[in-house]
């Protein structure tokens, strides 16, 4: 039976109880972790969102009916107890925040019963996860995932502290819209008041944001939620939370400076000294080197363009792609020689889930000879020159594809992602950031036949790349960049078109006619008139 909390006051939270309040009365409230009766002797881990203390039910600290109570505590059962803390009489858990200390309870109240939970309430849980999101309320007590909410809590506070002191201005926007053409497909809400019309949930505050700048508000910050109604990926919900601001009157390196000590500012709470100032990289740089607008830097095994090197051999696979405009490019898998075939042939079955037809490989040998799907249409000398352009040595398994030079990127970007996971050559610890700058400003869609906006619409074009817009238009760079950690883009943005000329070019390079780009953008148009 379920016990009221009048009259008790909880002092604190369980890992808050230090040595420093030893022979101390406390009020604890919160979940039971385990129990462990040891016969005159009841031992509860007890639980809430701070951490873990232990504590002890003994006859003669606690009356007969509480010490009954205590016997049939389950895991989950809500109680609130009254205890004297007390130095921990056996071994001391290093583990806990509370290891060296114990609560030994004067009195029990069981705030509520619990059913047996469908799996265990514990940290990194094997549990499908069909199971933990049917029930999310009991995965969301789990103190890993208590963690990363408690940690999301604290960086919107700095987050907030930051760019008040930064000048910037908190700015809410609406969530009910226009719907205009972004890059993903927006959520619509119909409309009650005009039937038949529907409100786009934001992608991002975009426009809105560009809107304020026209209205002077000059630096603009908010936490906001954003909806893209896109296939689920790893790091893509439908809905999620972004760092959102915009600035006026500033250039690129500006935007990156004050990005660069919001990632400091924020990182030294968990320990990590991000060094100032980040490494950069252009797009053309990350991908040659890569196969990545995003790549992880915390290993090598860099891409190498090897097609000068293999242009006159005899294997049709190499000579074929060159011919019909495409690259030939490897990676060396340092020590990897002597994989077995059984191995290999899977990762030719990664490879070809990229787009790729086949993969070749060749590994050295600890005796300098060479184990080769290819080797045979090789001179000697061509194979030394090809180990050689790949730094290869003996024990070095070298993986090559030969494509169109996107599906090239692609296949081998992914291959050393895929070798370094398998190897281990992954760091948890060790945090690698990476600003990608000068993204292409158009992208080509065989889909829709026409050159779409890599980011969006509004991104400025490098300046001196302003005469190709129609001569060759996917050649100009955009003055974009990405925030990259560990192969993972953390952010971006770009320097906004504000001039409505260039404006009106880029919606005409993008196939939109004047009236098109007036009926979706119009208000934007025209406040870049004023």
């Amino acid at each position: 039976m379920a016990e009221s909390m009048k009259g008790l006051h909880r002092t604190c939270r369980c890992a808050e109880v230090t040595k420093e309040m030893i022979g101390k009365e406390v009020v604890l409230m919160g979940w039971v972790q385990k129990a462990r009766d040891k016969g005159g002797i009841i031992f509860v881990d007890l639980r809430d969102r701070s951490g873990i203390m232990q504590l002890i039910f003994e006859n003669g600290s606690i009356d007969e009916e509480g010490f009954a109570k205590a016997g049939k505590l389950r895991s989950e059962f809500v109680i609130a107890v009254t205890g004297v803390v007390e130095e921990r009489g056996g071994a001391v858990n290093k583990n806990l925040a509370t290891g060296e200390i114990e609560l030994r309870v004067k009195s029990l109240r069981v705030l509520s019963e619990a059913e047996v939970p469908p799996f265990p309430i514990e940290e990194n849980s094997k549990t499908k996860d069909e199971i933990r999101l049917k029930y999310r309320y009991l995965d969301l007590r789990r103190p890993d995932l208590q963690k990363n909410i408690m940690l999301k809590s604290k960086v919107m506070m700095l987050t907030r502290q930051f760019f008040a002191k930064e000048g910037f201005l908190e700015i809410e926007t609406p969530m009910l819209g226009k719907s205009t053409p972004e890059g993903a497909r927006d959520y619509l809400v119909p409309s009650r008041v005009h039937p038949g019309h529907f409100y786009g949930l934001p992608q991002s505050p975009q426009l809105y944001k560009q809107l304020l700048m026209c209205s002077g508000y000059d630096r603009y910050i908010q936490i906001a939620r954003c909806f893209r109604d896109e296939d689920l990926r790893a790091d893509r919900q439908p809905e999620f939370t972004q760092i959102d601001m915009e600035l006026s009157f500033v250039d690129m390196d500006d935007v990156i400076d004050v990005n660069e000590r919001l990632l400091k500012y924020i990182f030294k709470e968990i320990g990590v000294d991000v060094q100032l100032p980040i490494q950069r990289m252009t797009w053309q740089e990350a991908m040659d080197r890569f196969g990545s607008d995003k790549p992880d830097i915390r290993f090598g095994m860099e891409l190498q363009d090897v097609s000068e090197v293999v242009k006159g051999c005899g294997f049709g696979v190499f000579t074929g792609a060159l011919e019909n405009g495409g690259t030939v490019r490897g990676i060396n898998a340092k020590g990897q020689g002597h994989m077995p075939r059984k191995k290999i042939d899977a990762l030719v079955e990664v490879a070809k889930t990229y787009g790729a037809k086949g993969l070749a490989y060749l590994a050295v040998n600890e005796d300098g000879t060479y184990k080769s799907s290819f080797a045979k249409f090789f001179e000697e000398e061509q194979l030394k020159e090809l180990v050689k352009a790949m730094d290869g040595e003996p024990g070095d398994l070298l993986l090559f594809a030969a494509d169109k030079k996107k599906v090239v990127w692609d296949v081998l970007g992914a291959l050393r992602l895929h070798l370094a996971k398998s190897l281990d050559l992954l760091k948890k610890d060790d945090f690698r950031f990476l600003w990608v700058t000068e993204f292409p400003l158009l992208e080509w869609s065989e889909e829709q036949n026409r050159f779409v906006a890599m980011h969006h619409p509004f991104t400025m074009p490098m300046e001196e790349d302003l005469d190709k817009i129609d001569s060759d238009p996917g050649a100009v760079r955009a003055q974009a960049y990405d925030i990259v950690l560990n192969g993972n883009e953390i952010g971006g943005g770009s320097i906004r078109i504000h001039q409505d000329d260039i404006q009106s070019k880029m919606f005409e390079v993008l196939g939109f006619t004047p009236e098109q780009a007036q009926k979706q953008f119009g208000f934007l148009l025209d406040a870049f008139t004023y």
